[in-house]
């Protein structure tokens, strides 16, 4: 048995009868429940990957789709200047059923590998990512989802009702694209479901990243372990 995760780049079946590439980790196992890794705006780049490889660590299969493929592929941008903008005008030209498209075609592609064979698939994801692994739940049939401070995701709430999973939700308490009163709207909206929702004071939008100027260790931290426990629960 392997000791080390195992990373390459893939290409799956992706919306439009077309095909996308997508990031690979393997587990040191070699095999393991799945993860769809759901990318921010700034594409499958340094930082998704290393989450991809973390969730490998913790003995996931998981992929990550490249959601930029439509307009340029394998987009790994930073977080400011040049780059941000770049990101941003990249998530405008996204369009909602061809994200949904991608969405189920990367949940049916990770199923249908050898080392998911058997096992339980999730979704999980950050930002524009976030607000796609909450869509996979209502949509697809994922058996857990994560979402990380979702943008746009308490302006999608009638797809609260079609959850078809248990599902987790974190927001940072100083999130200004995400207040409070966003968040409370999330949590009525899924008031009796298999839903938790959990807020980090202290914590501004994208704290999870590493490699962000918002990066908050300590929620990061806690975040990570209540999303392992809760993956581990459901998908192992």
């Amino acid at each position: 048995m392997s000791k080390e995760v195992k990373t390459e780049w893939i290409t799956v079946a992706a919306g439009d009868s077309q095909t996308c590439d997508a990031y690979l980790a393997l587990p040191p196992a070699g095999s393991g429940p799945g993860i769809v890794l759901f990318q921010e705006i700034f594409g499958v780049n340094a930082h998704i990957q290393g989450v991809a490889e973390q969730y490998a660590q913790d003995g996931f299969t998981v992929l990550a789709p490249d959601l930029f493929w439509r307009q340029q592929k394998r987009v790994e941008l930073a977080y400011d200047g040049e780059d941000r903008t770049r990101a941003v005008a990249l998530m405008k030209e996204l369009k909602p059923a061809q994200l949904q498209a991608d969405i189920r075609s990367s949940v049916a592609a990770l199923r249908a590998r050898a080392e998911t064979a058997g096992r339980k698939v999730g979704a999980l994801g950050y930002c524009l990512g976030g607000r796609l692994a909450y869509t996979a739940a209502a949509i697809t049939d994922v058996d857990a989802a994560v979402a990380y401070y979702g943008g746009g995701i308490h302006d999608q709430l009638a797809l609260a009702p079609s959850l078809q999973c248990p599902i987790q939700f974190h927001y940072a308490a100083s999130d200004e694209s995400i207040p409070p009163a966003a968040v409370q709207s999330v949590r009525a909206a899924v008031a009796g479901k298999d839903a938790e929702v959990f807020v980090y004071e202290g914590a501004n939008h994208g704290f999870n990243c590493w490699d962000r100027g918002s990066y908050h260790p300590a929620s990061a931290a806690l975040a990570h372990g209540r999303a392992l426990a809760f993956l581990a629960s459901r998908l192992f």
